[in-house]
């Protein structure tokens, strides 16, 4: 009887300490899922009570939302471009810091720190402020004679300005990248080099595929951010010009706060469907893994 009072008594403990965590997990994680799911079959703003109006939101998004497409396309051309140059980039600068360098760690930091600070609004400012007609980049090209054009006006250079934001941004892939470098043997890299193998054939050979998991982990996420990606297009360009930067969260933002619509109904419809896009993106990355990523034997991967 002892034991089992004892027993009740270390769940009931066990409970209170996971009680914040699960109070915070039902308010604002699993009612708002649920919530936006149910509002996205309803024609719904904060003024009037929701009606059900079924496949309405999700007609109308495919029929009669010229923007839904172009957030799409711009979307898309952004995660395209983004991801693989930003991905590329951290792996550039790990294999650089994962050599004997001075000052290793303070490199690390100061690589890291776009990452802690790149989706804040002091710096979406900054950079609209440093890309301007009159800013500071075109006040540098000045110098060598060139006028450099609106960089953030230009439909043509607008998007490729985010798509640089988010590259600067590759601190946390690139310390995840070296975290991968530095768990490579060096005794597989000292064979290679004996039999033959030069620096090139070495990295493509043998470190390279030893770290592809590392690279499968971060083209994942990376993806899933960069379909998210909302801060950048909100402050730098609010979607301009001409709706060249017109992101796919900033048009769920738009429909539900911007422009007075407050349409929570077609925003749910909206974030699901963003939902279904990341997930199928996410399912064909992980379906594709098996032609180019390599796992050790033995560690759950193969």
């Amino acid at each position: 009887m002892r034991v089992m009072k004892k027993k009740s008594r270390s769940e009931s403990t066990l409970f209170l300490f996971i009680m914040p965590w699960l109070i915070g997990f039902v308010v604002f994680q699993a009612y708002p899922f649920i919530s936006s799911f149910i509002f996205s079959f309803t024609r719904y703003s904060i003024l009037d009570k929701p009606a059900f109006i079924g496949l309405g939101n999700y007609i109308e998004m495919f029929t009669d939302d010229p923007l839904f497409y172009k957030s799409a396309f711009v979307t898309f051309i952004y995660v395209f471009f983004s991801v693989p140059f930003k991905l590329l980039f951290a792996l550039f600068v790990a294999i650089i810091l994962s050599n004997k360098v001075k000052f290793v760690g303070i490199f690390r930091t100061i690589y890291y720190l776009p990452s802690l600070l790149g989706s804040s609004i002091g710096i979406a400012v900054v950079w609209r402020g440093f890309f301007r007609k009159t800013g500071m980049f075109n006040y540098i090209l000045s110098f060598a004679g060139i006028d450099g054009p609106e960089w953030l006006g230009d439909p043509r250079t607008a998007l490729i300005m985010l798509i640089v934001l988010s590259v600067w941004q590759f601190g946390s892939s690139m310390i995840i990248f070296l975290a991968g470098l530095n768990q490579v043997p060096v005794s597989l890299k000292e064979s290679a080099s004996i039999d033959g193998a030069n620096s090139f054939q070495v990295f493509f050979k043998v470190t390279l595929p030893m770290i592809t998991p590392v690279i499968f982990f971060n083209l994942v996420m990376q993806c899933i951010n960069a379909f998210q990606v909302f801060t950048s297009a909100f402050v730098i360009t609010r979607g301009g010009p001409v709706n060249s930067t017109w992101l796919f969260v900033l048009h769920i933002y738009n429909n539900a706060f911007g422009f007075g619509r407050y349409r929570f109904g077609y925003a749910s419809a909206l974030s699901w469907m963003l939902l279904l896009v990341v997930l199928g993106f996410t399912l064909v990355i992980f379906k594709t893994q098996k032609n180019w990523v390599h796992y050790e034997a033995g560690d759950g991967g193969q």
